[in-house]
């Protein structure tokens, strides 16, 4: 047995020397060429022609095990150029890598948060740098991409603090649906709705993509297409936004980052007021009570008498202690308008800490932005706590988690639209001669009666903003925790869970005495949301050979969304100045929703490549819905794409073209729908009265659809990346066509039914266009470089069908004109009165005044094209930019402008003011007509002319160029041997200039909300010219 047992060891020993005979370890450090950035970790290093390899620790160094008969070993890196070194019986062999042709700046963070070379993609993406978002010191990331992404369409909603954004990624494709990307950070799906009102009046609140902090961004990528996008489900099917957030790096001594940037803000453009005419009608004012009392005192025009020409009338700033008017100066006050606003304000306070080890990183970032409005007595505050970590505790295994706390509060927001809650409604329907100072330091009277120069129509605008407050308390947590595993060099896998969770708190007031709410009103609204993602991926990818690799990821992902809102409302208040429900003097209105939504999904994806110049991608993956029926609930979607880099595929080198690729892609992308669209529900509504004790029960008007399908985005995209002359000049082009299929929506049916509407899957919506990102070194010499990047989109928009028998779909309506969706135009018709016309198309005019015609297409708010051009310009320290961006096409209907001529207080109102006014057109002369030469009293021209019957008038094309931003700054490297490093100052301007636009009066780029419904304005809260400067350096 002894002998046995000796033999047996005598063997394995035997073989354990042969073995360790036939191999050798090879120990090295591998660098970057690019100076400055040293010992590269993470490399992969391989025996060529096998599987054996390891990847540089976080001093770049390795250490591997090789066959005796190994001839050969790859380096290879994103962003570096892959590298093969003949071992030639060395122990030691060290690396340096150089930069691709494409450098570092071009991997890109795609699907799933899986960083990609920009080279093998074979569908278009674009990403944005989080440093060039935090210098554009924009309070909402949305705005600070104007002008930057190509065919992406972005619109600033208005100057008031907090207001939200809208973002239109190729167009529109769904009818009713959400048209808006999907935001992703840190590979988390985050909510992007509006938490207030996106109807044409209320409280613009903001939407969700605005509680993400621009200093926290590393970078942000545009996946535009159904190609790019099809990986993340049903929800991005209007495509996605993926932000990833800052992180420390292993190995890093703690750093500390401080920052500092203040903004001043001002309107950027107000109407343009007639300042000769005051209060009145037919040249007529005299005040007595503001209501009706005096001769046109309770008017809110000013068609009145002529203002600084020595008349004496009575006014509501000249009642005497009896409360008598008594006569004063009638003049003038040109800038009362411009003097409402105050100077505006934000503050932007960052700092962080960053650090790590060798097995360990972290980051640490406060963030504190405070924001006061134009609009006096209105703030925004927002304070962002956010971590991001990651460790190693064992070789192959990695524990990471990120997340941020966002605090926002408002004690008061402005309000919008026809309404007496927003100021700028009666800056249109007013009387020139009033004194808004006046207003101010002065709203009762002695006897408690409100101090006002109109008690027909207005509120006095400071009693709006100081009284009628419209508050918001938000909390919000959006964070992930992943457990990563590498088994081998080619097999990995994760496990992820992370949720978008917040509580959003709102309350509006009415004072007692106010001209919506005479007794006055309270509301508020308790939302809470929460959306949970938990997913995992297991990852193959593996080098075969020297010319073939392929990837397989295996993945799946279950989203539980919940939301529910609580409302109570004090009709009337019992007690003035007493703002809670329970101060009702009648009985309170309570509603309550909630709301439960499931996806279950399994997708699988990866690519194949050849000689790492040929690309083929492809991905399927599955979706179950709760919201759609049994049979229905499941639907596929597959995507394909091939790219081929023609430079490395053919192995050509040339000064001229230095990088060439061509890509192809093809995808389709399912969407469901709003949870309980399948059944009949109950709602419950206020109770009959306190005394019967019976509920208030009733059906939902719509009929809910058990059939629904879900809908589809089929998507065909062909592409061209192209660098000349050493990349001095590059150029991408892409060319892509869409259709949207059976979308959701829900259609009007006859009211004999039992119901209003019913849910049915109808229509097509397509788009196709083109995209050109066109980048220019125009001087490259020494120091000094000038780079200019232009950016252009064309978008072809087109309702193809809809439900049968359906001729057009409404999206929404403003007094006679409705927004509408029709077969064979382009999404957002502009349906109103135009002037009643001859069969020439001249306009009628009888007595001198024009009539109401026909309804007619007046317009479309989808633009023809949009564009940026960027010019930066760098020497040693100093850096400067500047921004222009452009729209051209869509129409807006302006009632700006419709009821500032009707009440005679723009500037065009002057015009026949003393000699009347001979419309342009033809009048009725026995059986035909002739040349209109009737003159018109002006007011009664404006009056008949610009109306809320005839919206033609008010129709403008609202193409526009806009100088956006203007940025200078220096860096000090170092400044002797002070421990700050990296400080910069520099000064920016945003929205400086409106260079050109036909729209009068207003910002050509409005909205009421970031909702699908567009084109529409009145009463626009300015935007915003911010003119600031900022600070930061690390220590």
């Amino acid at each position: 047995m002894k002998k046995l047992l000796l033999l047996f060891v005598l063997f394995v020993f035997t073989g354990i020397t042969a073995l360790f005979a036939q191999t050798k370890v090879i120990t090295g450090t591998v660098t970057s060429a690019v100076e400055g950035e040293g010992a590269i970790p993470g490399v992969t290093v391989q025996v060529k022609g096998t599987t054996i390899g390891t990847v540089t620790d976080i001093n770049g160094k390795y250490s591997l095990s090789v066959p005796q008969n190994a001839t050969t070993l790859i380096f290879t890196y994103i962003g570096m150029k892959r590298q093969e070194v003949e071992i030639a019986g060395r122990s030691e062999i060290n690396a340096v890598l150089e930069s691709d042709i494409l450098g570092l700046d071009e991997v890109v963070v795609t699907a799933l948060g899986i960083s990609r070379e920009k080279k093998a993609l074979g569908y278009s993406v674009q990403d944005v740098t989080g440093d060039e978002i935090a210098k554009a010191k924009e309070t909402n990331i949305i705005n600070s991409l104007h002008g930057r992404v190509s065919g992406a369409q972005i619109t600033a909603t208005s100057g008031a603090v907090g207001a939200s954004s809208r973002i239109v990624i190729r167009g529109v494709s769904s009818l009713s649906g959400n048209n808006q990307p999907l935001f992703v950070v840190d590979g988390i799906p985050i909510d992007n709705s509006n938490f207030g009102d996106t109807g044409t009046d209320g409280v613009n609140k903001g939407s969700g993509a605005a509680d993400i902090n621009p200093d926290d961004i590393e970078t942000m990528t545009v996946l535009k297409g159904a190609n790019a996008s099809a990986l993340y489900g049903s929800r991005a099917s209007a495509g996605v936004i993926v932000v990833t957030t800052k992180k420390g790096k292993k190995g890093e001594k703690l750093t500390v980052d401080l920052s500092n940037s203040t903004t001043f803000e001002t309107p950027l453009r107000l109407p343009d007021y007639q300042n000769k005419y005051g209060q009145g009608n037919g040249g007529a004012f005299w005040y007595v009570d503001g209501a009706g009392g005096g001769i046109n005192d309770g008017v809110d025009e000013s068609w009145g008498p002529q203002l600084d020409v020595g008349l004496m009338i009575p006014q509501f700033s000249s009642v005497d202690e009896n409360g008598v008017a008594q006569p004063a100066p009638w003049v003038s006050h040109p800038d009362n308008v411009k003097d409402f606003f105050e100077v505006g304000h934000t503050i932007t306070t960052n700092v962080s800490l960053t650090g790590g080890t060798d097995k360990s990183n972290f980051r640490l970032s406060f963030t504190n932005m405070t924001q006061k409005g134009m609009v006096p007595n209105t703030d925004f505050k927002k304070n962002t706590l956010s971590f991001n970590a990651s460790t190693n505790p064992v070789d192959k295994l990695t524990f990471s988690a990120s997340g941020s706390y966002i605090g926002a509060k408002s004690d008061n927001q402005p309000g919008y639209g026809y309404t007496a809650n927003n100021v700028m409604q009666q800056f249109s329907w007013t009387g020139r001669q009033v004194d808004y100072k006046l207003l101010k330091a002065k709203q009762y009277n002695a006897d408690g009666s409100i101090f006002n120069w109109n008690h027909n129509y207005h509120n006095n605008p400071y009693m709006t903003l100081y009284e009628n407050l419209n508050t918001l308390d938000r909390d919000r947590f959006i964070g992930n925790a992943t457990v990563s595993y590498k088994f081998t060099p080619w097999l990995s896998a994760y496990i992820r869970t992370g949720g978008d969770i917040y509580s959003n708190a709102t309350s509006e007031r009415r004072f007692v005495g106010d001209m919506d709410y005479p007794r006055g009103n309270y509301y508020e609204v308790s939302r809470l949301f929460r959306e949970i993602n938990s997913d995992f991926l297991v990852t193959f990818e593996k080098q075969f050979g020297t010319d073939i690799n392929f990837s397989l990821n295996v993945g799946g992902n279950r989203m539980d969304r919940r939301y529910q809102s609580n409302t109570g409302e004090a009709p009337e208040l019992a007690i003035p100045g007493v703002y809670n429900v329970a101060n009702s003097a009648v009985t309170p209105k309570v509603t309550n929703e909630h709301t439960l939504k499931r996806i279950n999904s399994l997708y699988g994806f990866g690519q194949l490549g050849y000689k790492n110049a040929v690309f083929l991608d492809y991905s399927l993956r599955n979706d179950w819905s709760s919201t759609l029926p049994k049979k229905h609930n499941s639907y596929m979607y597959p995507a394909v794409s091939l790219s081929a880099v023609l430079n490395d595929l053919v192995g050509f080198e040339s000064k001229f073209v230095s990088f060439a690729k061509l890509r192809a892609s093809w995808a389709k992308v399912g969407g469901d729908t709003d949870p309980y669209q399948l059944m009949p529900t109950v709602s419950f509504g206020d109770g009959w009265n306190a005394s019967t004790k019976l509920l208030n029960l009733a059906v939902p008007n719509t009929l809910p659809n058990a059939d629904l399908k879900p809908q589809m985005n089929e998507s065909l995209e062909f592409g061209a990346d192209l660098r000349f002359f050493l990349d001095r000049v590059r150029l991408d082009l892409t060319y892509y066509q869409q259709k949207s299929i059976n979308q959701i929506v829900s259609i009007a049916v006859s009211a004999a039914s039992g119901y209003t509407n019913k849910m049915i899957n109808a229509g097509r919506i397509d788009n196709k266009g083109i995209e050109a990102l066109l980048a220019i070194t125009p001087i490259k010499s020494g120091d000094f470089q000038w780079d200019i990047t232009l950016n252009w989109s064309k978008n072809k928009n087109k309702v193809v069908e809809l439900a049968e028998g359906i001729q057009q779909f409404l999206l929404g309506s403003y007094w006679s004109l409705q927004v509408l969706a029709v077969p064979g135009e382009a999404y957002g018709v502009l349906y109103g009165y135009d002037f009643e016309r001859d069969s020439n198309g001249n306009v009628i005019f009888y007595d001198g005044l024009p009539s109401q015609g026909d309804l007619k297409y007046l317009g479309n708010v989808t633009p023809d094209w949009i564009g940026g051009v960027l010019n930066e310009f760098s020497w040693k320290g100093f850096n400067a930019s500047f921004l222009i961006d452009m729209k051209h096409g869509g129409d807006l209907y302006s009632m700006t402008t419709t009821w500032g001529r009707y009440a005679g207080a723009l500037e065009e109102t002057l015009i026949g003011r003393e000699g009347g006014i001979v419309g342009e057109g033809v009048m009725p002369v026995g059986d035909g007509y002739a040349p209109n030469t009737v003159v018109a009293d002006c007011e009664q021209f404006n009056k008949a002319s610009y109306t809320s019957d005839i919206a033609y008038s008010s129709v403008f094309d609202a193409s526009y160029i806009k100088l956006r931003e203007i940025r200078l700054g220096y860096t000090f490297r170092k400044i002797g041997n002070l421990p700050i490093k990296d400080l910069n100052i520099s000064a920016v301007g945003r929205n400086l200039a409106i260079l050109s636009t036909n729209v009068p009066h207003i910002d050509p780029e409005t909205a009421f909300s970031s909702g699908n419904v567009q084109g529409l304005e009145f009463g626009q809260l300015p935007s915003a010219r911010s003119i600031g400067f900022s600070i930061g350096c690390k220590f």
